[in-house]
């Protein structure tokens, strides 16, 4: 842990999993499918590796499109089942 990016990408990785361990923990179950956390989990790592190289505007990009992704996927943008 010796850059922002580690801090960063670690925290956004933590509320994944509370976030996961919440959802499977509720007693009718979750709608979520734990196949989506797998590319906000690939872009905290990406996002983390590209930093500490170097490449910061590549690392700051690719955390914005990891909180869109869980912004949408799992925040107030989610699409809800239709209703009958």
């Amino acid at each position: 842990m010796e850059t922002a990016y580690d801090w960063i990408t670690v925290l956004i990785f933590a509320g994944l999993v509370t976030k996961f361990l919440s959802e499977s923990a509720r007693p009718e179950g979750s709608d979520d499918s734990i196949w989506q956390y797998l590319p906000p989990s690939v872009g905290c790592a990406g996002a983390n590796w590209l930093g500490n190289e170097g490449w910061d505007l590549a690392a700051v990009a690719v955390i914005a499109l990891t909180l869109g992704y869980i912004c949408y996927v799992f925040g107030p943008f989610r699409r809800s089942p239709p209703e009958h």
